[in-house]
């Protein structure tokens, strides 16, 4: 389970902000669609979506693992998405899901796509229960997650890898009870309201953000019709809408975008 190891290695597990399951499958799909490396215009959300509505993705035991194939070759890719609440996922055991990996299937990848859902299966049959319906945060999620990758690379004896994350995880977790899960995933929570005279106005923390969207050209059309905008790197996803007097719209968004800048270097 490589692309797994990868994502939690990289950063690409994050707390849903949702238990929607349409807005779990568009947030996660945004998360792989600002990845760098994945080519411009794929549209992942898209294709997940229409693909869910043809075929319920979860494994069970709290699992689901929806996807999306793209014509061309490329790397196997996952984000990692855990719901504390649980989501009604329409599954074959009715049991809520609480945690979403979602793939980037290119055609190269078939194989090994179908080899890493297969192995996570086993890997949850063989546990027999959902063990993540009681976890408290994301450090014991990812740690539950490199349990399991190890547990079944350890059969292969192909269990280093998994378990030098592991320990290297547990280590950070020792010596801060806030370190940083996703660091390298960037995400700030914002509102956008649009009035039919005055243009829109965005709200939020992230003072250089807030300003470089407050001119941004075309933010309001493309959040409305597309349902994301992109802009310097950010991808800025609404979650949901509600519409007011005299055509006024508030916006519920997140903004999200991969941090390629290296890490600081900790103080002495």
């Amino acid at each position: 389970m490589d692309s797994l190891l990868d994502a939690l290695q990289e950063g690409r597990l994050i707390e849903l902000p949702d238990n929607s399951k349409d807005h779990v499958l568009q947030f996660l799909a945004h998360i792989i669609e600002a990845i760098p490396s994945v080519r411009s215009g794929t549209d992942v959300a898209g294709l997940v979506l229409t693909r869910e509505k043809s075929s319920i993705t979860g494994l069970g035991m709290g699992f689901a693992c929806p996807h999306a194939r793209v014509p061309y070759d490329d790397d196997l890719i996952c984000s990692v998405g855990w719901s504390p609440q649980g989501i009604d996922y329409g599954g074959v055991d009715s049991t809520p899901v609480h945690i979403v990996i979602m793939y980037l299937v290119p055609d190269n990848q078939r194989n090994h796509y179908l080899k890493e859902i297969s192995t996570l299966a086993k890997a949850l049959m063989a546990a027999g229960t959902d063990a993540l319906g009681g976890a408290m945060n994301l450090d014991s999620v990812r740690n539950y997650l490199l349990d399991l990758v190890s547990t079944t690379k350890s059969a292969t004896g192909t269990g280093t890898r998994a378990r030098m994350i592991q320990l290297e995880s547990r280590a950070e977790a020792a010596q801060s009870a806030d370190a940083q899960t996703l660091s390298n995933l960037l995400v700030e929570a914002l509102t956008v309201v649009v009035s039919p005279m005055q243009g829109h106005v965005v709200l939020g923390q992230n003072k250089l953000l807030v300003d470089m969207l407050d001119g941004a050209s075309g933010l309001s059309e493309s959040v409305a019709g597309k349902g994301y905008f992109e802009i310097n790197g950010w991808r800025i996803i609404k979650r949901s809408s509600v519409d007011y007097q005299a055509g006024r719209v508030l916006y519920d968004c997140l903004a999200i975008k991969v941090n390629t800048a290296p890490p600081a270097a900790p103080e002495k």
